[in-house]
């Protein structure tokens, strides 16, 4: 059989009902979780690793960053076939992202996570970690990157996001659909991610800001940013890549005081371009050297800025990375 490592890291996945605030709180080790999934055992060698019992919104940047050290010296030093991380599902899409970003391999990595804890008769806990084995089974998973399984679906970290607050499917490519699938203990891929890219650094900064567009918005955010210190700013803009015409002055404000800003869509799905010249438009938000990114969402935008500034602060380098092309076109 197999090798593969799983490293647990709470979410609800590790969560039980507490009798005394009726809420989920973590519970499980991972050995506890395993023993409670029997089936798993029968498909491959498992080795646990309990990183963590932390729920989604306790994970921060420095813990991703963390953990993919602790993952890339355990593949290093073991001979695994694939590894699975357990995974709160509220931030989960960034530190799928993360590790995607900063862990290159070519066996599979699989996230995945639950939308019900293990108090709930419809635990989706033991299925998604069953699916996740069988992608790591085949290999077809080899060198696609860092992978997210739930609820029978497949997709890359670098296009999923977390669409809905509960429901069983929430994790979803909006722009260019599933990798693929696992349907009775079968995986089936219909295409390859669209972009694969690693940023070799051991270093984040965190200091970086999200602020998102609305209408009739002023510049008081972006002004307060620069002059709170902030070592980069990811917006979210309006449709395509626009913002009222006082936010532009704000983002002018920081843009001269040479912080690193990274433009994104507010809209769940699309891209990004500098097609519009009226004021506040996206010509000119280029012309002051923003960084427009096509398919990332502000949240990965932000996980990609932050491993971008742990690496270089020349904005040349930095605009490369953001901006660069791959080699079927497209923006990575």
């Amino acid at each position: 059989m197999k090798n593969i490592l799983i490293v647990f890291t709470g979410g609800t996945f590790s969560m039980m009902i507490d009798p005394k605030t009726g809420g989920a709180v973590p519970k499980y080790s991972g050995d506890e979780l395993v023993s409670k999934i029997p089936e798993a055992k029968k498909l491959v060698n498992i080795t646990c690793y309990d990183f963590g019992k932390y729920p989604g919104p306790h994970m921060t940047p420095e813990l991703m960053l963390e953990l993919s050290q602790v993952m890339i010296q355990k593949i290093s030093e073991n001979n695994f076939d694939g590894v699975i991380v357990t995974h709160g599902t509220d931030t989960l899409e960034e530190t799928a992202y993360l590790l995607d970003l900063t862990i290159e391999t070519d066996i599979p990595i699989v996230i995945t996570g639950s939308m019900k804890n293990s108090s709930e008769p419809n635990w989706d806990g033991p299925k998604n970690l069953l699916d996740s084995i069988q992608v790591c089974l085949i290999d077809n998973s080899k060198n696609l990157g860092v992978l997210v399984c739930l609820n029978g679906e497949i997709n890359a970290a670098s296009e999923v996001t977390k669409i809905f607050s509960d429901e069983l499917g929430t994790f979803q490519s909006l722009d260019f659909g599933a990798l693929g699938f696992v349907q009775n203990n079968r995986v089936i891929y219909n295409r390859q991610p669209r972009c694969l890219e690693t940023l070799e650094t051991k270093s984040i900064n965190t200091n970086v800001d999200l602020i998102t567009a609305y209408a009739g918005m002023d510049g008081k955010f972006f002004k307060f940013s620069a002059d709170s210190g902030a070592d980069g700013i990811v917006v979210e803009a309006l449709g395509v890549g626009n913002v009222p015409p006082a936010a532009f002055e704000g983002i002018k404000y920081a843009a001269e005081k040479r912080i690193p800003i990274v433009l994104v869509s507010r809209c769940p799905a699309g891209e990004t371009d500098y097609i519009y010249s009226y004021p506040g438009a996206g010509v000119h938000l280029h012309n002051l050297g923003v960084m427009f990114t096509d398919f990332l969402n502000g949240q990965k935008a932000r996980i990609k800025l932050m491993l971008a500034l742990g690496k270089t602060k020349d904005h040349n380098k930095l605009k490369e990375i953001f901006e660069r092309t791959s080699s079927i076109g497209s923006y990575c």
